[in-house]
């Protein structure tokens, strides 16, 4: 069974700028409105559900509350380099010098700012942030660029063979019923 959460109708939604190095369009410095999502693969808990959509919500609005309206840049990224200050960021990137205010940038651990990159940094992020209930087997984060581009990251919690076993060793065991003899032998 799955749990979706929907930011374009949830609110879960911010705005950013970026650019992705050696990119023949993106290396530009531009902006997108992204739309966060979130889907988990489980079964109904003791609760009746799979998970409480308050307790998602909130730590999904947590992290996309740091990126709003923030230059988001990469660490990890052999074609940026970065000299940091408690005044400035200064990006240097194929030829291209940018200067941000410090508190306009938000310095993001992975090798580069694409829409693939940010859903895996975020599931990740919110594996580690969110204490999940047994019965939850993944977790996906996917963000949109825009409508109808979206990039998803799925962690895997529990596998499915292991979820399958020992549910099945907790389910008592009845004998299989007989066919019936009717008709003709």
């Amino acid at each position: 069974m799955f749990l979706e959460i929907d930011g374009g109708y949830s609110g879960i939604r911010f705005s950013a700028c970026h650019f992705i190095p050696r990119h023949e369009k993106c290396s530009r410095l531009h902006g997108h409105s992204y739309i966060v999502r979130l889907r988990l693969e489980g079964d109904i808990g003791e609760e009746g559900m799979i998970m409480d959509f308050v307790v998602l919500k909130r730590a999904l609005k947590g992290l996309i509350e740091e990126l709003d309206h923030k230059t988001l840049i990469p660490t990890m990224s052999e074609d940026v380099r970065l000299n940091v200050t408690e005044e400035s960021v200064e990006a240097v990137s194929c030829g291209k010098r940018y200067v941000f205010p410090r508190m306009d940038v938000v310095l993001l651990d992975v090798p580069n700012t694409t829409a693939e990159e940010m859903a895996k940094m975020m599931t990740q992020r919110i594996v580690h942030d969110v204490s999940f209930p047994g019965n939850v087997r993944s977790v996906s984060v996917g963000l949109d660029e825009e409508r109808g581009q979206t990039a998803w990251y799925t962690e895997v919690l529990r596998c499915r063979m292991q979820w399958s076993s020992s549910r099945a060793a907790s389910i008592p065991r009845r004998p299989l019923p007989r066919p019936s003899r009717t008709g003709a032998r």
